[in-house]
């Protein structure tokens, strides 16, 4: 297995936001290369580290970095998190990007810059890959994934080339479906700005692995698994996560979610963390330089009120 390479994204200022208790408990819900990880064990002295990933190279190649220091759990973090059964939590991180080894494995399929099978799949034990997405989903359900996941201008276009194209033959490989992407949008947007295929890769990728299916829920259900005073570290990569942690946090601090108009609180809900970062922690210059892969990285970090 090659070395998972993956810097760690805002790595001091995760570090700082979690604020890290020696005897505490941490939860690393996207393990990845164990940059995040590592950081957190230096800081340990009778501490926990749990580590979730459902990429199985991620978990090996930990394995070998971290040792038997942390608890390692193979499994999507939102189910980890839905069925948790261990101590309540000092702090969780759930860093959401992609990481480097994945998109730099030409084998794996996420990257748009190798030819490579229709793949995308983190867990590679998963049925779902992005053949079948781009094979098998009607030209409605290609259309809507890729301007839902995507932002996508030429969705509907696109979708009609994948779907004529495939009547023919299948498509298999990551740079058919680059060549099919970039005669279905005009020119002047082909070639200027960003890889034509980049918002069309990132669709696909996030509905093969279900990136956003309840994220919402996961991080809500994540702040109760924090003890008083405990944190949540959330960094997200593109607008529609950071829209989802946004409105998670905000709808965790609201001490009422009765009418406006309601004389008295009938709801019973409460407030349950206090939002640390009321505008989202970007990364340095200086890290945006050295990793270019930060630069759309957005850190949000909230406290479980006492």
């Amino acid at each position: 297995m090659s070395e998972f390479r993956h810097a760690p994204v805002m790595l001091d200022e995760v570090i700082e936001g979690l604020q890290i208790k020696p005897d505490g408990s941490y939860l690393d819900c996207t393990l990845g290369g164990g940059g995040h990880s590592s950081e957190i064990l230096k800081r340990l002295k009778g501490g926990k580290l749990y580590a979730v990933d459902k990429d199985q190279d991620a978990l090996a190649f930990a394995k070998t970095r971290l040792g038997s220091a942390p608890t390692y759990i193979h499994s999507d973090f939102k189910e980890a998190i839905a069925s948790w059964e261990y101590e309540k939590l000092d702090g969780i991180l759930m860093d959401l990007g992609v990481s480097s080894y994945q998109l730099d494995t030409p084998e794996r399929g996420f990257s748009y810059r190798f030819d490579a099978p229709l793949d995308m799949r983190m867990d590679a034990s998963a049925k779902l890959t992005a053949y079948e997405v781009v094979n098998e989903y009607s030209q409605k359900e290609l259309t809507d994934i890729l301007f839902k996941y995507g932002e996508e201008p030429y969705a509907k276009k696109i979708a009609a080339n994948i779907v004529k194209e495939r009547a023919n033959a299948p498509i298999k490989s990551t740079l058919e479906l680059v060549k099919l992407i970039e005669k279905s949008i005009p020119p002047k947007v082909r070639y200027g700005g960003s890889h034509p295929a980049k918002r069309v890769f990132q669709a696909i990728r996030i509905e093969v692995n279900g990136e956003l299916a309840g994220l919402y829920e996961a991080i809500l259900a994540a702040i109760k698994l924090l003890k008083p005073g405990g944190r949540i570290a959330v960094i997200t990569f593109h607008s529609l996560e950071d829209r989802i942690a946004k409105q998670a946090f905000k709808y965790a601090e609201l001490p009422c979610i009765c009418p406006p108009k309601s004389p008295i609180c009938t709801c019973g809900k409460v407030s349950e963390i206090e939002i640390i970062t009321k505008k989202p922690i970007l990364p340095s210059e200086t890290e945006m330089e050295a990793n270019p892969r930060s630069k759309s990285a957005k850190l949000r970090v909230a406290q479980r009120k006492e």
